[in-house]
């Protein structure tokens, strides 16, 4: 035991000394006189160092999952932009809402053997939210996007439902949710409205007629409402699943999205399919023989409610939704090259102009805070 010398002077001196594990601690208050080895051993004695565990080179914890998000943002821009071109090719094969009920069928089918294979199947709390959700926005959304298909065409289509989703959105956050709009916002969002209305210039349309130009016009704005109103609604589901404790990933949401979409999309068929331009089962049976049908209806489902849908919320999953959603507003964009040739539509320099002045004020707004 280690022995101390009190110096004369010294009124209280102390010394402590402590023995944890293999760790001596040793706390000495001067004036203290201490013999020779004891005064080396506390010389050269030191704390023991805490164990720490080794340092790895640096990296960025946000570089890998940006990457990836941006992957599955712009694999979402690209199949979206065929899923409306081959949307098209349904439209005039089957008409708009057996064309829709079809594609939901078969969409449907795929996403049920993930939900319950890979997925959560129908749990989480916000399945009736979900559900509502794919009311809005597969049922209403899509069936009115089918209508505009059939009157103005892919492109235009896909400008008026992407372009407006946006500020529609917005407008349904500020009325329901009691978000905030900055003067920014509502600036681009004007922006938004004189870019779709100068790509939509009837004189840069001559080749449709005007009613099918203004009433495919309304079907698209409708399109466009039920899919901001759908995605909000979305949102809130999604908040009440991970509450519960459940985590819903893409697929199963779209799942569960789906079959209120396909509800609505049969009862639209049941009640429509006398009227002009729509068709039967028989004209469907017919279409089954060919293999062309087989190969577009098969890319209609996979682009648009499977893989489309999936990238899409995947992106979201791995990234903030201003990274996200300006790179999937590029869809007008990357769907003017696609529909010029398989469609031939060739748009006008104007018309141009106004879908890029669209993108960019919704590529803002997206990003504006």
């Amino acid at each position: 035991m280690a022995t101390a010398e009190l110096h004369p002077r010294a009124r209280r001196p102390t010394l402590t000394i402590q023995g944890v594990g293999r760790a001596l601690e040793m706390r000495l208050r001067f004036p203290v006189c201490v013999s020779g080895p004891v005064r080396q051993i506390l010389r050269h004695s030191r704390p023991p160092t805490p164990w720490r565990p080794p340092e790895l080179p640096f990296r960025n914890p946000h570089s890998e999952f940006c990457y990836s998000s941006v992957l599955f943002a712009f694999l979402t821009t690209v199949l979206w932009s065929f899923s409306a071109i081959f949307a098209r090719r349904l439209v005039d094969t089957l008409g708009s809402t057996l064309a829709n009920l079809t594609r939901l069928l078969l969409a449907t089918a795929l996403l049920g053997a993930w939900a319950f294979s890979g997925g959560r199947g129908l749990q989480g709390d916000g399945f009736r939210w979900y559900l509502l959700s794919g009311v809005v926005g597969f049922g209403l959304g899509d069936i009115s996007l089918y209508f505009a298909l059939a009157r103005i065409g892919s492109r235009l289509t896909l400008l008026l439902t992407q372009c407006l989703a946006a500020p529609l959105a917005a407008l349904i956050e500020w009325a329901w949710l009691g978000t905030s709009l900055t003067p920014t916002q509502l600036l681009l969002g004007g922006g938004v409205l004189a870019g779709v209305s100068l790509a939509l210039l009837p004189k840069d349309n001559a080749h449709l007629p005007g009613t099918a130009l203004w009433s495919g016009i309304g079907f698209g704005t409708i399109a466009a409402l039920g899919q901001g109103l759908g995605a909000v609604i979305s949102r809130h589901a999604h908040d009440l699943s991970e509450t519960s404790g459940v985590m819903v990933d893409g697929g199963t949401a779209a799942f569960q999205r789906i079959l209120g979409g396909l509800v609505c999309g049969a009862a639209a068929w049941l009640i429509l399919q006398h009227r002009s331009g729509e068709h039967r089962l028989p004209v469907l049976r017919e279409a089954l023989r060919t293999r062309r049908f087989h190969a577009t209806l098969l890319a209609a489902s996979l682009c648009g409610p499977v893989l489309g849908v999936g990238c899409y919320q995947g992106a979201l999953a791995t990234a903030p939704s201003g990274l996200v959603l300006p790179i999937v507003a590029l869809c007008p964009i990357a769907i003017i090259p696609l529909s010029w040739w398989m469609e031939g539509d060739r748009p006008k320099p104007r018309s141009l102009l106004g879908g890029a002045v669209a993108v960019a004020c919704a590529v803002g707004l997206a990003t504006a805070r």
